[in-house]
């Protein structure tokens, strides 16, 4: 088979296309099931762009180059979304990075634990790596997302432009010091182990891509994400006027979006978990979710030199204690470096918890 096959290069490619030809209309209903199957396409083509760079350049270098290629993009999704939307982008940051924590740390950390479980029995993961990755994130989401509900500077739950200013070095300081722990002091860390106990540093049986169709792959990576992004962009006036619709809160487009824009890495995750590479699908969530936050903050404070409003990214008392509870159920899950089936069903189902609950406030 080969590595870079035909539908992997030209469904991403086809999509980047409509995207531009579908930028800043309003689509009919045969155009928005277009545009839906087109990015479920660029979803899959994504996944595959992603495991052939990941299979060059080795864990976890691969999680790594996918994680923040998707954040990046988001975070440029959530300004130009924030540049037009009036008073209810105000919350849209906060919004979307919170959907983005829930459904990494529960949704993705959750399903791959789940499969690795029903496979194996047991799902073996680094707990010095993965530790070490999901208390960067709790850090990271307390400072962001937590402490402006507290601050008093301003009122309501916002930072004031210097406490913004400090949130945003911080969090990217903390990112990047992560960053560097991963791929150089402490690589090992995040290597992926078998059932058995076994460090993998290179898939087996398989010759790693030539650089060419690695640097294609890359390509078409970036080709595809921004194809999700902007793709998803263009259906959201469809899923608002669903929400609107129904009586739902607003919240739930950034909901909608979050997991749009994630399936990439939900797919990847667990194709890796059936694979017995439990920590490469950690790798992954955890990832996602710093990057989400460490990178979101800076870009959305170096935003708000010209954007007018107040930014909101302090969390309500539900979504406090469902983020406290991902917390202390994640230290709990992965203290030991092994997990069952009861380990991924919590996480799945504090997701369901989320979901419903910002669905039905």
């Amino acid at each position: 088979m080969k590595i870079l096959s035909r539908w992997a290069l030209w469904v991403p490619i086809l999509a980047f296309v409509t995207l531009v030809l579908t930028w800043g209309r309003d689509l009919p209903p045969p155009g928005v099931i277009i545009v839906a199957q087109l990015l479920a396409g660029a979803v899959l083509a994504a996944v595959h762009h992603a495991e052939v760079v990941a299979h060059r350049v080795g864990e976890p270098f691969g999680s790594l180059i996918l994680a923040v290629a998707v954040t990046i993009i988001e975070v440029a999704l959530i300004v130009t979304l924030m540049i037009g939307g009036g008073d209810k982008a105000q919350s849209l940051a906060r919004d979307t990075v919170f959907a983005a924590v829930m459904i990494t740390c529960n949704g993705i950390l959750g399903i791959s634990l789940l499969v690795g479980a029903v496979r194996r029995r047991i799902a073996v993961f680094n707990p010095e790596g993965t530790g070490s990755a999901f208390a960067t994130v709790a850090a990271i989401a307390v400072l962001g997302l937590v402490l402006p509900t507290f601050t008093t500077s301003r009122p309501g739950p916002q930072f004031s432009p210097a406490q913004l200013g400090f949130a945003a070095v911080v969090s990217l300081a903390l990112y990047l010091l992560f960053v560097m722990v991963q791929t150089r002091r402490h690589r090992y860390y995040f290597l992926p182990i078998t059932t058995e106990g076994e460090v993998i540093d290179s898939e087996e049986h398989v010759a790693p891509p030539a650089n060419r169709t690695a640097l294609a792959s890359l390509g078409l990576l970036l080709v595809a994400l921004i194809a999700v992004v902007g793709l998803a962009k263009g259906v959201s006036p469809t899923i608002e006027s669903v929400v609107a619709g129904n009586g739902l809160p607003q919240a739930l487009v950034g909901v909608v979006i979050a997991l749009l824009v994630l399936l990439p890495e939900t797919i990847a995750a667990v194709r890796a978990a059936a694979r017995d590479r439990i920590q490469t699908s950690l790798n992954l969530a955890l990832g996602s979710a710093m990057a989400s936050i460490g990178l979101t903050i800076p870009a959305i404070a170096v935003a708000m030199i010209w954007l007018e409003g107040p930014l909101l990214l302090g969390l309500g008392g539900t979504q406090l204690v469902l983020l406290a509870l991902t917390f202390v159920v994640g230290t709990l899950t992965i203290v030991p470096g092994r997990a069952n089936i009861l380990q991924g069903g919590l996480h799945l189902g504090m997701l369901a918890v989320y979901l419903f609950l910002a669905a039905s406030p």
